[in-house]
């Protein structure tokens, strides 16, 4: 199969305007192929040769402007149109299109809860080509008219309103200009709640099987739905461009969610089965806040070429927690992104694969090397590179560019030099001189401080290890003479870095302690003077404020990640101060990085019973802080790290046969698999009681569960079985691979699976070549022996990279992994 170069795109996007596409597919044809006829009406502006995509299980017909084209002249994905004259043509496609059980294309699935099947199309970058001929790229926008013939019974949802015509036969109203990545179909025997907000229809879509966790939720749901839409209508002067809004939960999903125009696809992993802490329903809103931002950035205007991914992805990140924190119950989703998200961005910046937010457009020559920037820079960096701007040029300004951007641009396409334009226009700030150091440069600066004592006063100096300007906010705390253990802000001073004057001393001693990049306005590592560090020690969890604390964290996180405070050391601050964490975001992020690269990769194996020993300490304390109920979601992050920490099979094995923990709560699915999991990873349960499990819990998600058990049995057998599953046979859908291959690797198991760490490389590149992008993506990331820390697992790693035939996909989640691996070392060799 080619993919679309760039050159490719600009010549065919000069030759062509594309207009109509009238596409008719037939989801009654069996279980494996469904039927796509498309009618293609565009303009060749010049005479000459072009190409439409198409990846067929079998061509039946190609016909241009009624003259028919041989079918076998189709080369890979492509059907080449010769000799067009300028002028109006017709081109006419038949084929039969496979289904996929990966996540892309149209994707079929059948839930073992109650046999019903679902189809739901995610066609992003080039996998429309899976389900009808086009004209793919995102420059080419068109009015797409669909129609989808569906077994009885069905509901079938798309961009535009959706009309059941009977007898199984469905049209979708035409949509306004779109790309082709965001078309979208979906269909099966939705269970749907419907109602309509300022005119509008609004939908709510999900399988049959969750239709009463849905139902509890729906209020939630709509409610979100309904504040983000009326705050986007106060920001944006473009009122919302599509003639409904239905958001569909659907099974087996790659990505959190999809931006499809009137038909947001999420996940269905946000219907919610079992309990869940406020901080994953605050996750979920931000999500719904992201997708809908997408509406006007990303589908009203859109990318012309994938180099500008970023300006759909940041400024959608951006607008999410920031619309979030302003519109809905959720105030506090900075600091989720400060402890959850933002180090995604700080990770991915720091390694090889690296790259500016807005890259050179040489770097992307092609859609496979498009792919590989959805990354935590597009993301995590970008958007904090947007508040970066906010901060610097006023919302005013930012807003009114932003207006600007879509009035000239809307149901069109734009670059970057678009929308620094815009901006320019609403400020008389330099915004051409700031993309240039933010957006165009790679790595992460990192500021220190100078705190010094003079007979006139304290004062601050700040080196920048980088190149980028900053304005940040500078926090200096005192001990609460009243409580010494908390910590009372004495001041908080802007300045600008690089500081441009020498520093003014400011009144009185020097604090207890600095910190920079107060509120987390900027996008930088920052690091604390030696007094400041003596102080956070002992005081962390008294600073008055979370998302300083979220700030403080994040430092400490990344001296680990560096080699300058050694792992134990953070897991003693998170002992002494996790305990009295008011801020649940911040629990959950502390928790994740201690329990997994600190307990898992940068403590050496023989320190890791003490780690996990210091993580059942913390969980116990949160146990019996929330005694009383008074903070269940805490309560509940608790049980989990307890389960997971867990290095005896009491008293877990006690809670599943009990059916509960003790003062609460009862183990719904999620807990039970959990605990199952950790059962089959010590040794203490066998198939007999996973196949119990799976009898009581036969849904998507226990079959998930009972794959990760599986895989995580401590005997060669169980291993042997599972590693067939993974790479001998294509039997596994996208979930269930992901689930064989995290029960898989287990420190614990480190003998027993040492065979299979050079077996992985050979293993994932020919599963990568046969079955593509997502499986290479789920197998780079999760089936990764991520705990061999060891130099003879790095030279393996090392060695596959240096092949030249991985697919990019496979290659980027490797570069990573082995940099990971890198750095693991590097922490072992600082700590020891």
């Amino acid at each position: 199969m080619s993919v679309l170069t760039r050159d490719e795109a600009q010549t065919r996007a000069r030759q062509l305007d594309v207009h109509r596409y009238t596409i008719d597919l037939d989801l009654t044809t069996g279980d494996d192929t469904f039927d796509s006829r498309t009618v293609i009406h565009f303009t060749a502006t010049t005479a000459g040769d072009t190409f439409v995509e198409i990846k067929p299980a079998e061509l039946r017909s190609i016909t241009l402007d009624g003259h028919p084209l041989d079918p076998a002249s189709l080369a890979g994905n492509r059907a080449r149109l010769t000799g067009l004259t300028a002028g109006e043509h017709e081109l006419r496609v038949d084929a039969r299109m496979r289904y996929s059980h990966t996540g892309e294309g149209m994707h079929r699935f059948t839930d073992p809860s109650d046999g019903e099947t679902y189809v739901y199309t995610q066609l992003f970058m080039d996998d429309v080509q899976r389900v009808f001929a086009a004209f793919d790229q995102p420059d080419l926008k068109a009015v797409f008219e669909l129609s989808v013939t569906a077994p009885r019974g069905w509901t079938v949802l798309g961009n535009g309103i959706a009309t059941d015509q009977g007898a199984g036969r469905w049209t979708c109203a035409p949509t306004p200009p779109i790309s082709t990545y965001l078309v979208a179909v979906a269909a099966g025997p939705w269970h749907s709640v419907r109602t309509e907000h300022d005119g509008l229809p609004f939908g709510l879509h999900c399988r049959r099987s969750l239709a009463p966790y849905l139902d509890a939720d729906a209020d939630e749901l709509l409610d979100v739905t309904r504040q983000c839409y009326d705050r986007y209508h106060e920001k944006f002067e473009e009122p919302y461009p599509f003639d409904s809004y239905d958001q569909a939960f659907v099974p087996e999903f790659n990505a959190g969610a999809m931006e499809n125009p009137g038909l947001v696809t999420f996940r269905d992993e946000f219907v919610y089965r079992s309990a869940v802490t406020d901080t994953q329903r605050q996750t979920r809103a931000m999500v719904i806040a992201h997708e809908m931002a997408h509406m006007w950035f990303g589908d009203l205007v859109t990318l012309k070429w994938w180099d500008d991914i970023w300006l759909n992805e940041s400024f959608a990140e951006y607008m999410g927690y920031q619309t979030l924190t302003e519109a809905t119950r959720f105030t506090d989703t900075w600091v989720d992104f400060a402890i959850a998200r933002k180090s995604w961005g700080y990770d991915a910046d720091q390694r090889p694969s690296t790259h500016p937010v807005a890259p050179d457009p040489d770097a992307v020559p092609d859609t496979a090397s498009a792919m590989l920037n959805f990354d935590g820079i597009s993301y995590a960096k970008g958007a904090s590179a947007l508040r970066q701007l906010v901060t610097w040029l006023g919302e005013k300004d930012f807003l009114a560019g932003i207006n600007n951007h879509f009035a000239r641009h809307k149901f069109a396409n734009a670059t970057l030099a678009d929308f620094i334009d815009s901006l320019a226009d609403a400020t008389d700030r330099d915004v051409h001189a700031w993309a240039a150091s933010w957006l165009r440069t790679s790595g992460v600066d990192t500021l220190t401080p100078t705190v010094t004592d003079t007979a006139a006063g304290w004062t601050l100096t700040v080196e920048r290890d980088g190149s980028r300007p900053h304005r940040i906010a500078v926090g200096a705390f005192d001990p609460d003479p009243i409580d010494p253990g908390h910590l009372v802000l004495r001041d908080r001073l802007e300045i600008d870095v690089p500081q441009t004057e020498e520093a003014t001393p400011r009144p009185g001693r020097r604090p207890s302690l600095v910190v920079l990049n107060d509120g987390d306005n900027s996008y930088a590592k920052v690091r604390l003077d030696d007094t400041s560090w003596a102080t956070v020690l002992t005081s962390l969890s008294g600073i008055p404020d979370a998302l300083t604390r979220a700030v403080v964290w994040n430092a400490a996180r990344d001296m680990v990640r560096d080699g300058e405070v050694a792992p134990s050391v953070y897991l003693e601050a998170a002992r002494d101060h996790l305990t009295r964490e008011s801020d649940l975001a911040v629990v959950q992020g502390v928790l994740a990085f201690a329990a997994g690269p600190i307990a898992g990769c940068y403590l050496p194996a023989d320190q890791r019973p003490a780690a996990l020993a210091t993580l059942t300490h913390i969980s116990r304390a949160l146990l019996r802080r929330t005694e009383d109920g008074s903070d269940p979601g805490l309560r509940l992050t608790a049980v989990r790290h307890y389960i997971d920490a867990a290095t005896q099979p009491e008293p877990i094995q006690v809670w599943l046969s009990d059916g509960s923990v003790p003062g609460g709560p009862e183990l719904d699915p999620e807990l039970r698999w959990r605990v199952l999991q950790r059962l089959a990873v010590l040794g203490a349960v066998d198939e007999a009681a996973i196949a119990a499990e799976l009898e009581r819990d036969p849904s998507a998600t226990g079959q998930e569960g009972a794959a990760r058990c599986r895989a995580a049995l401590p005997t060669p057998e169980a291993k042997a079985a599972a590693w067939a599953r993974l790479f001998t046979g294509d039997e596994l859908s996208n979930y269930l691979f992901t689930a064989t291959a995290q029960g898989f690797w287990q420190p614990e198991q480190a003998d027993l699976v040492r065979e299979y760490v050079p077996r992985f490389y050979p293993d994932a590149v020919a599963i990568a070549a046969r079955r593509g992008p997502a499986i290479a993506e789920a197998c780079g990331r999760y089936a990764f022996p991520v705990h061999a820390v060891d130099a003879e697992a790095l030279r393996l790693g090392e060695a596959c990279l240096s092949e030249p035939d991985i697919l990019p996909a496979l290659r980027r989640k490797l570069t990573d992994q082995v940099d990971d691996l890198r750095r693991a070392l590097r922490v072992r060799a600082a700590s020891a």
